[in-house]
């Protein structure tokens, strides 16, 4: 979370500012978007271009018959022994459409929010998809997560985009339809009409700029908001919030932040208004010239009474649908910029690729895994993380990762996950860089739980079945790994035993310790058939003796796989094969728990400080 601010200028900065040549190719997003609507249903797709196709040409004729009707009736007021028999005709047919338009309006409706609801869905899970494939080390990048942000923010609201669309489409040939009737009584009233919208045009498309500008400037603050509203109400703060007293403090720098934003935007709202009612007003004194134009035309006996509405009702109707049409042209490049935010976010492309033509790995490994000279930094980092690894584990054995915090024994279980890519070297196994296999196998082949393992407010079920998810509904299987893992009796006690719902966030749910949440999660490395275990610190909730257990019971488990095992406990340690010590990403010492104690180096002192606080 950021430092404290001073205040923001009340503008977005020149770099943010959306020309309007931006706003105009942002809509060359639109063909792309509408494949995306094309792609989620076809048949929905279609009903609602259907539809909208029929009620544009409905105005048209609404209003023609309405000028034949009062036309009809003052020809019967002069000859009232004609035949009513057209006037009841027009009647009736002016009934079936204002009852067939609001039908049409109503399926119209009903077609947008379920195509949009639809759209929505998918972007949904397109984006999650998309999310997974992407590298780890780009979801600890702040600028990424900027992205990721804005993106999830399309997900949502695409049914005002998707009906702001067709809904231009259908007004457009409503007003083409309506401007052939003026051009065939009076040319003069459309260069009349193109005046009196176009400045409101104008204004509409500068402050949707700046407010777009602006809702993007504030990318990394309206996260941080999102950020402090959720420490200050949320269970899993809640208890630190009331014993350190931080709800004042929470507040006060939601509220601090939450001002800044309020007050730009506050600025911009009010010069839309103000310049809103000036330009409208010049549209609307244009409208009343040509209303004074048709009125004197009428007097003059050039055209009928019935022909004074149909040009009044078609110039009305077209004034109000053509700032209609740009108002909403502004809202829909506004919203087409922002689809802009989701279709970056596609465009990103992860360095670690699926290679799903790579090799598979054997089964069983044959030769183990080896480091050559392994290195690793964070992109746009001097810093190295990782330099000059070399060391190798053979099939069958365990190793013992060991250093203390930022020595590098997580970033070393990430890169042999292919969770990041060496920045130098390679990693190999059976002699086979990784990047040559498969990246689904390479990790269908290793387990691993990490002390930041992730507390599934599922089912217990569920929470292990994540260790391998196309086994969910294998119960056989789940009890096995909650019986490895020392969670069984745990489970046996809930409720609902392997149904049971853990956490508070949802109804029924059961909150459990830390060391019984360990327990469960433990469960999920026994789930999954892989050759290669890695358990990094998944035990550091559980006291001494109960983690000597777990790792115990653990190496008699996993006979014949490899294992990296993590852990701060050199009573756990020493029940690995071989241990590796790492200090600020080198490797230091290397060999047996013996060995390394002959060798009395660093290795042997930390091991004697823990020892002695045992005495």
């Amino acid at each position: 979370m950021s430092k404290t601010r001073g205040p923001r200028p009340d503008n977005p900065t020149p770099a943010n500012n959306q020309s309007f040549k931006k706003r105009f190719s942002a809509l060359q997003n639109l063909p792309r978007f509408f494949q995306l609507v094309w792609q989620t249903n076809k048949l929905l797709t279609i009903g609602d271009i259907t539809l909208r196709l029929l009620k544009s040409a409905l105005p048209l004729l609404v209003l023609y018959i309405g000028k034949e009707i009062i036309d009809e009736v003052i020809h019967l007021m002069d000859h009232r022994n004609d035949s009513h028999q057209y006037l009841w005709l027009l009647v009736g047919a002016e009934l079936a459409l204002t009852i067939l338009s609001d039908l049409l309006n109503r399926c119209i409706s009903l077609f947008d929010s379920l195509l949009g609801d639809l759209v929505a869905n998918k972007t949904s899970v397109d984006l999650v998809h998309h999310a997974a494939r992407l590298d780890l080390y780009q979801f600890e990048n702040p600028v990424f997560y900027d992205k990721l942000e804005r993106a999830r923010r399309q997900t949502s609201g695409r049914t005002v985009l998707l009906s702001q669309t067709l809904a231009q489409m259908q007004d457009i040939l409503t007003l083409l339809s309506l401007g052939a009737g003026l051009v065939v009584f009076n040319p003069w009233l459309i260069l009349i009409l193109i005046v009196a919208v176009i400045p409101s045009f104008i204004g509409e498309t500068h402050f949707n700029e700046k407010t777009y500008s602006l809702t993007r400037s504030w990318t990394p603050e309206r996260r941080e908001l999102d950020y402090l509203r959720y420490l200050g109400s949320s269970a899993e703060t809640a208890k630190e919030v009331k014993v350190f007293g931080l709800e004042n403090y929470l507040a006060g720098k939601f509220k601090s932040l939450s001002d800044q934003y309020f007050n730009a935007n506050k600025k911009i709202a009010i010069s839309r208004a103000g310049w809103g009612y000036v330009l409208s007003a010049i549209g609307t004194f244009a409208y009343y010239g040509a209303y004074v134009f048709v009125l004197a035309q009428t007097l003059a006996g050039l055209i009928t009474i019935g022909t004074m509405t149909f040009l009044s009702g078609s110039f009305q109707r077209m004034h109000a649908m053509l700032q209609g049409i740009m108002s909403r042209f502004s809202g829909i490049a506004e919203n087409a910029l922002y689809l802009q935010d989701l279709f970056d976010f596609f465009e990103i492309q992860p360095t670690i690729l699926a290679n799903e033509n790579g090799k598979l790995i054997s089964k069983p490994i044959k030769t183990g895994i080896t480091f050559e000279n392994v290195g690793f930094k964070y992109p746009d980092n001097d810093f190295w993380a990782l330099r000059n690894l070399t060391f190798s584990i053979e099939p069958g054995e365990k190793l013992a990762l060991v250093g203390e915090n930022g020595a590098g024994k997580t970033t070393l279980v990430k890169l042999l996950a292919s969770l990041y890519k060496p920045t130098e070297g390679r990693i190999l196994i059976d002699g086979v860089d990784i990047q040559e296999y498969q990246l689904a196998d390479l990790r269908a082949n290793i387990g691993i739980i990490f002390q930041d393992y992730i507390r599934y407010e599922m089912t217990v079920s569920d929470n292990i079945a994540v260790g391998d998810i196309s086994n969910i509904d294998d119960k056989t299987a789940i009890e096995s790994a909650a019986d490895k893992s020392m969670a069984y009796e745990l489970i046996e006690r809930l409720p609902n035993r392997y149904e049971q719902v853990l956490g508070k966030r949802f109804k029924d749910g059961t909150e459990l310790s830390g060391g019984q949440w360990q327990k469960i999660a433990l469960a999920r490395a026994y789930m999954r058939n892989a050759q290669i275990i890695v358990l990094d610190e998944p035990t550091s909730a559980l006291d001494a003796r109960a983690e000597h257990e777990v790792f115990k019971r653990f190496t008699g488990l996993i006979e014949g796989k490899m294992a990296v095992l993590i852990s701060h406990r050199f009573s756990t340690v020493r029940m690995a094969d071989r241990i590796l010590f790492l200090e600020k990403g080198k490797l230091i010492e290397y060999g047996s728990h013996d060995e390394l104690l002959v060798k009395d180096g660093k290795y042997a002192e930390l091991f004697n400080i823990q020892a002695q606080g045992y005495l």
